[in-house]
């Protein structure tokens, strides 16, 4: 097997846990705030096949930007629809980091004491895609254009008739924002976002380097 067919495989896998993990929080968060029509839907659930769309899922894979079915919210089933749909909406990119943290305290652990072979090579390497592709759906959906999640966290901040009147244009405005992500023009903000987020949680899991250090000059001084 090449390496690039290994990468757009373990890309597939990674999608195949990061879009569900991004869509069930979103259905999650909707439940616990009293609205249950993504759980009777079925999307409150890992399953990639709940939440599958093949040309997003392809997008992901190949383009790093991609989509999934919407999850369907009710505002009137919240006690306070302005905050139930924003705290729904940022369910999903909070899903993501979560994961992304995860994922690199597990990537971290294997490499300190993981031994080196085919099979810890490739699991490596999904971590890292893992902690990769979580983060990029994390800061790409945090971005406040419709109809990204971070539009919808807009409705905390916005005037009503603001917020509305934007959302009328939502679909020319995610072509817009497409059409940006694949023109390249969004590759330098993104980059800068994805690794401050990616430093973060380098910060976050420094612990584990720590134990490895503690370890490594503890082993040392038994040898001495």
């Amino acid at each position: 097997m090449t390496a690039q067919a290994t990468y757009y495989i373990i890309r597939a896998l990674v999608a195949l846990v990061a879009i569900p993990f991004h869509e069930a929080g979103h259905a999650l968060a909707a439940w616990l705030l009293g609205d249950a029509t993504a759980k009777r839907e079925g999307r409150l659930s890992l399953n990639p096949f709940a939440h599958f769309d093949l040309l997003g899922t392809l997008c992901m894979v190949f383009a790093g930007v991609g989509w999934a079915k919407p999850v369907s919210t009710n505002p009137r089933n919240f006690k306070n629809p302005k905050w139930g749909m924003a705290l729904t909406a940022l369910a999903g990119p909070v899903a993501n980091l979560v994961l992304a943290y995860l994922g690199m305290v597990a990537w971290k652990v294997m490499y300190y004491w993981a031994p080196v072979n085919n099979a810890t090579i490739y699991i490596a390497m999904f971590l890292r895609y893992l902690v990769l592709m979580n983060v990029s759906l994390a800061v790409f959906n945090l971005i406040p254009v419709p109809p990204l999640d971070g539009s919808r966290i807009l409705l905390v901040v916005l005037p009503q008739r603001i917020y509305f009147g934007l959302m009328r244009y939502e679909k020319y405005i995610m072509i817009v924002m497409l059409a940006a992500v694949w023109g390249g023009f969004l590759d330098v903000p993104l980059y800068y976002l994805n690794n401050a987020v990616w430093s973060l949680l380098g910060a976050g899991t420094g612990y584990i380097d720590k134990i490895a250090y503690a370890v490594y000059a503890s082993s040392l001084g038994a040898v001495i």
